[in-house]
């Protein structure tokens, strides 16, 4: 039997369209609640040019900083590559393989919103995120 402390860390992906928004939210949120724990991935099936300002302007407000981020293009080795891969409105894009847990949450676009509709779509995708960590396999710390 394998060691928990010494497995490879859990993997998710976080995927919505743009990679602009809930995704990179939501891959910061994680990061930021389970640090190097967990191996953590966004990607967008069609990515924009850069990360929506309001978003970043948001989880800002709450001492995250994704304004370096980058949005990227979801790969199927980037699915493949994860445990755990959870869509945003990506629809039919996101690849599936087996032996993936797939998880969707259903969170609207802040596309063009301002900022009091993004901080309320950053706190369902805390809230969310929070609960996927109750869920996760994690390390031991030693």
């Amino acid at each position: 039997m394998s060691d928990p402390s010494t497995a490879a860390p859990a993997s998710v992906l976080f995927v919505c369209v743009h990679n602009a928004g809930r995704s990179q939210m939501a891959a910061a949120f994680l990061t930021h609640l389970a640090g190097d724990r967990i191996e953590v991935r966004s990607a967008g099936s069609l990515p924009a040019g850069q990360v929506n300002p309001v978003a970043v302007q948001a989880m800002q407000e709450v001492g995250i900083d994704i304004s370096t981020a980058a949005p990227k293009l979801l790969t199927t080795d980037s699915v493949h590559a994860s445990d755990y891969v959870i869509t945003m409105g990506c629809g039919d894009a996101c690849p599936v393989f087996p032996g993936k847990r797939y998880l969707d949450w259903g969170l609207p676009d802040p596309a063009g919103a301002g900022i009091q509709t993004v901080r309320t779509i950053r706190d369902q995708i805390e809230h969310h995120v929070r609960q996927l960590l109750t869920e996760l396999p994690l390390p031991t710390t030693n």
